[in-house]
Order: structure tokens, then C-alpha cells, then sequence
């Protein structure tokens, strides 16, 4: 019964969408207007734009699910744009990163919604623990993707370049663009605008006459201010527990905290049993499918590359034949070969059941037209990101042809390694946070919500040396947050070349700065009082900290605090800086 059920349901909204779905594709404008800006889009990348429409929209169950979820969610995200002053158009981006998929998970492990990683995502105070992980929860991580868009919009004045931070940084952008288009209310769009932007325009143009209307799906949402089980909270709200689970798949745990409010959704209509999961493009109901091979017997005769098993997609195969060829999961397979979950698959491309290699069975190649970092990971069986890191390649750079890039290590002596290339973030990414040199200035860290930069340490200043065994699941970068210091550094102490080689058991050295015991003066009494500071409804820890000369995180530890919530009226007691 729950099966024709759905399916029924499921035949409802095909019938309402099929237009949509079989029509001519929507056609990329010449002119579109983004954000109050007017983006004038030339002919060769309407061109290269067009393609990524026309995929989008190629597989009708694909296209009908992901609007459906639209349908449904976007009220919720434009109500949120609204109160946040974010432009409604940005509701778009989601559907780009995540396809609306709660649980959807990146190569780079960046999860839900808006695909935050763990430390952007308490930079934007969600709470991601093993009890509650707010990047699953519409709501929460809605706020945080706004507020990361306005402030890196508080800097540029230009929103296609806010949008171009979310993948490649504030920072990255600030290097790539300078104070060019700053404020500019006219761009043009060519084929060598960031390939994110162009992403997103087709995302734009796809699905923007497909989402009006109301959803099949109704949520109601419920804040909960008290700790509650999710099956005391399904009793009182009248719904079934898996139902609830379902649709919020951020409680962790069995229980609901109650450190503060949090907005659950309810359903209250029935919906298809794939709303809130991964449904990849699908050639059914329609569309003539190619013949399917047998799994194992394909698999077993399969090319084997850098000692990986690998198939060449077959004309209009889709990302889920794929998977079941390789025989593993279609989330797996995506991580495997560092897609997207809109990737159309290339008649003749290589894809992987297993998880690239960091080197390559050969020591260079060298491009040729039309070759890409990718293409070329995925003819050797190695990982992106560590192409990128043996040529030195920055997130947005293009291949020359020509170029003969290196496939198991530098060339030459290790240059200095960039955190870009330490934290593990490629152009596939989002949220990549800029920590490479130059320094960020002073507006640049308003916008990444970090420290201000300390005074540099005084001529005596003595380099005390602690000792860090490295325990199991522990990161560089978790390390060198722990000691107040720059994963550079840690590198630089340790004579480390591979920042992701660390393992259990390793020691490492780190230094931080200590003054001589004889040169230690006694406080006068008057700097011995503390001060206070009462928070304000538009206080942020940063704002306080840079106000009194200190750091967010001296201000979080003097404080207790374990997260980055103000309330108004709260009383920060101000440490000495």
C-alpha cells in the first residue's frame, strides 16, 4: 500500500512537471538581472552555461525531485534571506551545493545543506557535535550561509564576488579581483568568469520558472526550547518518530538539547520515500535506457589504473549505473571520483570504486587541449589536491597547454607549502578559508570573523617548547589550534613536508611565546580590576574582542564560553591584553 501510495505521488508530480522536464531546456538570456546587479552574459559563455542547463535538466525524476524539494523549502530559505537583508536569489546556491539533500557530503567532508566544514561551520555558531549537527538543519545553517554571504559582500560591494567567496574564500577572491567591479551594479559574464558563478547562473536559469507554485510537501516548523526525546517530541506533535527523524537528520542522538532554541521540522503531508535523500540523474519515465551489463561480470574484467579498478562510462549512463557497476554506494562513488552529484558521467571517462592515490603510477604529464586538473586525476587514478599541491597550482587556475605537471611529488626542492594546500582544499570545495601569505588585512578578517593579528613578540620574548603526542582522529589543523598557532609553523618546527601524514603516536614540537621569569613585572593595581563589557543586539565576539584590543578566543576562555552565541544584556568580563 505505502509503495502505490508513492508512487502515485511521485506519477502527480511528474504529470505537473513534465513540461518542465521534456520541453526545450530553459535558454541562458543574453542579459539576467542577479542580486539588483545586471549580468550581461557573452556568447561564449552562454555557450559553456547552456551545456550545464541542458544537464541539469536532462533527467526528468532527477529535475522533478530536487524542484519538489525547492518547492517546499525555498519558502523557509527566502524568510530567512528576508530578516537576514540576504538577496532572495542566493536561494538558488543551495540547490547547487547540496541539491537540498540534508545529509549530503563533500569529498572534503563538507556536510548539509549549505556544506559547511566543522570549523566553518562553529566560525558561523552551528553546533556540530555527536549529539546535534546544525549543518543538517535548514534553519540553522540557512543563518550561517547568510551571514558568511554579507559579510564577505560588507567588503566587495559586489555580490557575484560574494558568491565567488563561498567556494574559493574572501581572501582568494580578494587576491584574485582587488578592489575591481567594487560596488559595480553592471558585469559581464565571458567564459572567463570563476567557473562557480557561471555554476550557479545555470542553476539559476534551470530551475526558476520550475519552482513556483506550492510543493506536494508541507513542513510545519516547531521551535523546541527543552530537552525532550525525539520520540517524546513525535507523541506531542502527533507524528511518527522515522518520520520526524527523517526530516531532521541534525539530532545525532535519541534526545533534543536544550542549550538553546532549535527549530524542528514536522511534515505534515505525505511525501515521496526519496525526498530527503540522494536521488541521482535517472533517464526513467521516458527515456530509453542503455542496456545494463551485468555488475560483476563487468566489474571483474575492468581497466585497472595506478592499481585501482576503473569503468569507462557507456553513451547515457548515469551516475547511478555507474556506482552499481563499481558496486558501491552512490555517495562513495561520488567521493571517489570528486564530483558533484550533478555530474552528468563522459561516454568513455574513467571512474573509480575506490578512493583515488596520492601519487600516480607515472612522474608527469603533460596537458593537452581541453584537459583539466580533473580529467587528468581521473586518467591516473590520483587525487586533485595533490596535483594541485606538486605543481603548486591555486584553486582557480587553468591548464596551459603544454604544461608538464608532476604526478608523485615536486620536481625540485619543496617550496614553502601554502595552507590551502595544508587544510586540503581544492576547487571542488566550499568554504575555503584563506590563511595563505600575504597576511589578511584588518578588513579581511572582519569579514572571515577571525582574530585580529597580535603585536609581534618583543626582543626577549623566550620560545617555550611543548611536546604533542598526536592521538587518533586528531588533525594539523585541529593541533595548531589547540596551541594559538599557524599550521605553517607546525609544519616549520617539525620539518613536515605532508600535512595529512600525521598519525597516532607521532610526537610533535611546538613553541609558544613566554616572557623571562626575571623580566615579569607584578600588575599595577589599578590594571588588576576587570573590566566588563554588556552585550548589545548587534555585538559579535569580534566586534568586543578588536574593541578591547584582544582575541576572540582570550574573550571565549575568560568567559567559559564554549561557543560563539551572545545574548543581549550578557555581562563578558574583559581579560588584561
Amino acid at each position: 500500500m505505502a509503495t502505490f501510495v508513492t508512487m502515485r505521488f511521485f506519477a502527480a508530480a511528474l504529470i505537473f512537471f513534465g513540461a518542465a522536464s521534456y520541453a526545450q531546456p530553459p535558454q541562458v538570456p543574453h542579459k539576467m538581472s542577479f542580486s539588483g546587479m545586471t549580468l550581461v552574459i557573452r556568447d561564449d559563455a552562454r555557450r559553456e552555461i547552456q551545456k550545464d542547463v541542458d544537464a541539469l535538466t536532462q533527467y526528468p525524476r532527477y529535475f522533478t525531485m530536487k524542484v519538489e524539494r525547492a518547492k517546499t523549502y525555498f519558502p523557509i530559505i527566502e524568510k530567512i534571506f528576508e530578516e537576514e537583508g540576504l538577496p532572495l536569489d542566493f536561494k538558488y546556491l543551495v540547490l547547487q551545493e547540496s541539491a537540498l539533500v540534508p545529509d549530503a557530503i563533500s569529498v572534503s567532508n563538507a556536510v548539509g545543506y549549505w556544506q559547511f566544514k566543522d570549523f566553518t561551520a562553529l566560525e558561523m555558531g552551528l553546533r556540530v557535535d555527536r549529539e546535534v549537527d546544525e549543518r543538517m538543519n535548514l534553519v540553522s545553517a540557512t543563518r550561517g550561509a547568510a551571514r558568511y554571504l554579507k559579510k564577505s559582500n560588507s567588503f566587495f560591494d559586489n555580490w557575484v564576488y560574494s558568491l565567488q567567496s563561498y567556494q574559493m574564500g574572501a581572501g582568494g577572491v580578494r587576491r584574485a579581483v582587488g578592489e575591481q567591479h567594487k560596488g559595480a551594479r553592471h558585469m559581464d559574464i565571458t567564459s572567463q568568469t570563476y567557473w562557480y558563478v557561471k555554476k550557479f547562473i545555470a542553476h539559476k536559469v534551470a530551475f526558476e520558472q520550475a519552482v513556483n507554485g506550492p510543493g506536494q510537501t508541507h513542513v510545519m516548523l516547531y521551535e523546541n526550547r527543552t530537552r525532550k526525546s525525539v520520540a517524546e517530541l513525535a507523541q506531542e506533535l502527533s507524528v511518527g518518530e522515522d518520520r520526524l527523524r527523517e526530516f531532521n537528520k541534525w539530532v545525532k542522538g535519541n534526545h533534543i538539547p536544550d542549550d538553546r532554541p532549535y527549530v524542528v521540522m514536522v511534515p505534515t503531508t505525505r511525501s515521496d520515500a526519496d525526498f530527503n535523500n540522494l536521488v541521482l540523474a535517472s533517464s526513467k519515465a521516458g527515456k530509453a535506457q542503455p542496456r545494463a551489463p551485468s555488475p560483476k561480470a563487468e566489474y571483474a574484467s575492468a581497466t585497472v589504473v595506478n592499481g585501482l579498478k576503473a569503468m569507462k562510462a557507456a553513451p547515457g549512463e548515469t551516475l547511478t549505473a555507474l556506482a552499481a557497476r563499481v558496486q558501491v554506494p552512490v555517495d562513495e562513488f561520488i567521493r571517489h571520483n570528486e564530483i558533484g552529484i550533478d555530474h552528468v558521467p563522459e561516454p568513455g571517462r574513467l571512474y573509480f570504486g575506490q578512493k583515488k592515490k596520492k601519487t600516480a603510477a607515472v612522474a608527469a604529464h603533460t596537458v593537452k587541449a581541453g584537459e583539466d586538473v580533473w580529467s587528468v586525476a581521473q586518467q591516473y587514478g590520483v587525487q586533485q589536491r595533490m596535483i594541485r599541491k606538486y605543481n603548486r597550482l591555486a584553486a582557480a587556475e587553468r591548464l596551459r597547454v603544454g604544461t608538464v605537471l608532476q604526478l608523485q611529488g615536486r620536481a625540485a626542492a619543496m617550496p614553502r607549502v601554502s595552507e590551502e594546500e595544508v587544510l586540503g582544499l581544492d576547487q571542488s570545495e566550499f568554504f575555503q578559508w584563506d590563511f595563505t601569505s600575504p597576511a589578511p588585512s584588518t578588513e579581511e578578517l572582519l569579514i572571515m570573523n577571525l582574530p585580529a593579528p597580535e603585536a609581534p613578540a618583543a626582543a626577549d620574548t623566550v620560545m617555550a617548547v611543548s611536546l604533542h603526542t598526536v592521538k587518533r582522529g586528531e588533525t594539523l589543523y585541529g593541533i595548531a589550534k589547540q596551541y594559538s598557532v599557524s599550521v605553517m609553523d607546525v609544519l616549520a618546527w617539525n620539518q613536515l613536508s605532508d600535512p595529512a601524514g600525521i598519525k597516532p603516536g607521532q610526537v610533535l614540537s611546538v613553541k609558544t611565546p613566554t616572557q623571562p621569569e626575571a623580566k615579569k613585572e607584578e600588575p599595577k593595581a589599578a590594571e588588576k580590576t576587570t573590566k566588563t563589557h554588556t552585550v548589545k543586539a548587534s555585538d559579535t565576539l569580534y566586534g568586543i574582542a578588536r574593541a578591547h584590543g584582544i582575541t576572540i578566543q582570550q574573550l571565549m576562555e575568560y568567559n567559559g564560553k564554549t561557543t560563539f552565541d551572545l545574548r543581549p544584556g550578557e555581562t563578558l568580563k574583559i581579560p588584561p591584553p
